[in-house]
């Protein structure tokens, strides 16, 4: 399973998924101030919120490619022909991917919080909340690209299946950059969530590879 997290992540880095989710990331970030207009105050007010949210988008953007090409190349047939637990495999996609896109991911947040004028201690519980939640998304990736990788279309299948299900993420990530919130609680939910998530996404995308590979 190290062999298939090595190659995963190599996989991530060198084809250019990271590159994507931060290119994606920071041009969420930097068109936002055109929208809203040059604000310093709404978008200090507003920018954690909108970190999130982009971060949330860009961890859709690679889900087509973690689990449809081994399934479509025969990787998750010699894995299943060798005795080892699909969940067991999913857990080791999860890794992976999370070392392939969450990094970057909160180098990334340190730029968009100069473009949306955080300050020093917003931008920590964004980078905070990045920890403890990306995660979380990264297992819910991985669970929806198994869950859509036999249909065509995946990608439109994965935005539907993943957004509503990454919402308390967003909530509880979001919700802990309220200055007048109880930030202890608000990662600890957060905390909850991502948690639960891990333990429970490496199950459901090993019963939806089966169920593919039948």
């Amino acid at each position: 399973m190290i062999a298939l997290i090595l190659r995963d992540v190599r996989r991530g880095y060198t084809g250019g998924g990271a590159t994507l989710v931060v290119i994606f990331f920071l041009l969420v970030a930097t068109l936002f101030p055109f929208a809203i207009g040059p604000d310093a105050a709404l978008l200090a007010r507003v920018g954690g919120g909108v970190v999130w949210a982009a971060a949330l988008l860009a961890a859709l953007l690679p889900v087509e490619r973690l689990v449809a090409p081994d399934l479509e190349s025969g990787v998750l047939d010699q894995i299943a022909v060798r005795g080892r637990p699909m969940a067991a495999m999913a857990a080791a996609k999860i890794v992976a991917h999370w070392i392939a896109f969450a990094p970057p991911l909160m180098l990334a947040a340190v730029v968009a919080a100069g473009l949306l004028d955080l300050s020093t201690d917003m931008l920590r519980r964004v980078e905070i909340g990045l920890a403890i939640g990306t995660p979380g998304l990264a297992a819910l990736a991985v669970a929806t690209a198994a869950l859509t990788a036999s249909f065509r279309g995946a990608g439109a299948l994965a935005g539907l299946v993943m957004l509503p299900l990454a919402v308390p993420l967003l909530i509880f990530g979001a919700g802990a950059l309220d200055p007048a919130a109880d930030i202890g609680g608000a990662f600890k939910l957060l905390g909850a969530v991502s948690l639960l998530l891990v333990a429970g996404a490496p199950f459901v995308a090993a019963a939806a590879i089966r169920a593919g590979m039948e």
